[in-house]
């Protein structure tokens, strides 16, 4: 088996968290390979991310609006993918203890369109922002957060050990977060900070609402589920409708097949079986099936 077919086996039997994060590696192999050679070409790298990435403009995201789903996915540092990862896959295992794996996933989806949303609005319309530059937006933060805050507001008092600070709350890992979000406002990457904020409060509303019965994520849960039938059916056997023998027809047809099975057994009596064609000894084992 090649190293293709281990991660192609890989990834179809593993658990939907495991799912998540290999899309973003291979989102992100698949983009340093293209400006590899895009480079080796003397090609402009920038309009591959523009048609990743999110941007604040609506005659741009209208235009394209994939870029709501890829923007989520893509990571142009290794370092900003290997920190959102390693936040996914602690945050991952944790939620889907109390939670299902649908669950994750829609708190990925609907908290990264949360943050997107919010960087959009931010643009658009604060003060602090001039709607004529252009800006895009990018990468798992905002969903990474939505799931980090969504297990801490579930269950506020899970401990985790963390290196030189001992056990620790979950609720306070997400309050550091956040806070380091609201420090880097002023700083750089305003709109990116204000999307992981969205992407924040989405998972504290999501997991507040489930903890009073409500599953808000249900509706996208069944969007997806419908997708993934879509693409899982099987096509129909087309039906033929055939119009019954006559008891002659019948009879006449049964005594041809006879007769031939009849000269079939002559043969063999007079020359062996090995005398038989390919069709007459397939004609002996159907009639021997009946």
């Amino acid at each position: 088996m090649n190293i293709l077919e281990e991660i192609r086996l890989s990834y179809r039997n593993g658990d939907l968290l495991a799912k998540l994060i290999y899309i973003n590696v291979f989102s992100f192999l698949a983009y340093k390979i293209l400006i590899a050679i895009f480079f080796l070409l003397s090609i402009d790298n920038i309009s591959v991310v523009n048609w990743i990435a999110i941007s604040h403009q609506k005659t741009v995201f209208l235009q394209k609006p994939w870029t709501f789903i890829t923007f989520m996915f893509f990571h142009e540092s290794f370092f900003h993918l290997l920190f959102n990862l390693l936040g996914l896959y602690f945050g991952g295992k944790i939620l889907v203890k109390y939670m299902t794996s649908k669950q994750l996933v829609s708190t990925y989806f609907l908290g990264g369109l949360t943050g997107a949303l919010f960087y959009i609005l931010s643009y658009n319309y604060l003060p602090a922002f001039d709607p004529d530059q252009k800006s895009i937006a990018y990468g798992a933060s905002a969903s990474v957060l939505a799931i980090i805050v969504a297990i801490s507001t579930y269950v506020p008092s899970y401990q985790i050990t963390l290196t030189f600070l001992g056990r620790i709350k979950l609720k306070y890992i997400a309050i550091a977060f956040i806070l380091l979000d609201i420090n880097f406002i002023p700083e750089s990457n305003t709109g990116g900070h204000l999307a992981h904020l969205g992407g924040a409060l989405f998972g504290f509303y999501f997991a507040s609402r489930l903890k009073k019965g409500k599953d808000i994520t249900k509706g996208f849960n069944n969007l997806l589920d419908s997708i993934a039938n879509y693409f899982k059916q099987e096509p129909k056997l087309k039906t033929v409708h055939r119009r019954a023998k006559s008891d002659q027809q019948w009879n006449e047809k049964v005594n041809k097949e006879q007769k031939n099975i009849n000269l079939i057994l002559d043969k063999i009596s007079k020359s062996g079986y090995e005398s038989l064609t390919k069709s007459e000894k397939e004609t002996l084992f159907k009639a021997s099936k009946k």
